[in-house]
């Protein structure tokens, strides 16, 4: 294995777990925010809340550091 190989695959592996996490942190916006009465107080995240909001943090860090990174190597 390469180093060009383990770049693609934290890429891959980073950008696929990235959008999970994106996709199960609950949404912040009702029916009632598209049309303008946004009902809604702001409350802070806890809990498996916190957890995968600072996990996506992290995955899109790795994401974007791979990235420079396999620009940076020289082939």
């Amino acid at each position: 294995m390469n180093i060009d190989t383990i770049l693609q695959i934290t890429m891959l592996g980073s950008g696929i777990l990235m959008v999970l996490s994106i996709l199960l942190q609950q949404r912040g916006a009702t029916l009632g925010a598209g049309f303008g009465s946004s009902g809604e107080l702001f409350t802070t995240r806890r809990g498996i809340d916190k957890n995968l909001f600072e996990a996506t943090i992290v995955l899109a860090v790795i994401f974007v550091l791979s990235i420079f990174a396999g620009l940076l190597i020289p082939r």
